[in-house]
């Protein structure tokens, strides 16, 4: 197995990922996520492994954009389980519930594919793209008309260029 890929935290915050030789962002680490790419964060100055703080950053991040999956009781529940005899059997669960739901997912996906013969996600993702595509050739059609319908105004006889109003 590989050496993961190490990106540094500097005192301005600023993260440098070590192999692409730039700056990134949260964006950029939630995409190594997803990407499933070992990494791991280190603080420029001290050497320390910072990555689970930079994944809650992430975290954060997500869940004050759009629709956030984890409820204010959910929060006040994880928050309430740390220090207590629990501690290590609540973060255990929760991992174990979630790979289990993940699986769960994916198996699900898999047998629609095998009766269907098509993935549910990359179909609904094909439609999702192709009704974008639509809607941007509408929306540049539109702008085109409006604009050609504008240039005509503009063209007619004792126009002051603003659709013949003076």
């Amino acid at each position: 197995m590989s050496e993961p890929r190490i990106i540094k935290k500097y005192p301005n915050r600023r993260l440098y990922d070590t192999e692409e030789s730039r700056y990134i962002t949260l964006s950029d680490i939630k995409r190594l996520v997803v990407e499933k790419v070992d990494f791991v964060v280190v603080e420029k100055k001290t050497g320390k492994d910072i990555t689970r703080s930079i994944m809650l950053q992430v975290i954060s991040e997500q869940e004050q954009s759009g629709e956030p999956i984890m409820s204010r009781d959910f929060l006040s529940q994880i928050i309430r389980s740390y220090g207590s005899a629990m501690q290590g059997m609540v973060g255990g669960y929760l991992d174990q519930s979630l790979r289990l739901f993940m699986s769960q997912q994916q198996q699900l996906r898999d047998r629609v594919k095998e009766v269907v013969g098509l993935d549910p996600v990359g179909m609904v993702a094909g439609i999702a793209q192709k009704n974008f595509q639509r809607w941007k050739a509408l929306q540049e059609e539109i702008f085109r008309n409006f604009a050609s319908s504008r240039d005509d105004d503009d063209d007619r006889p004792g126009s002051s260029g603003r659709g013949g109003k003076r």
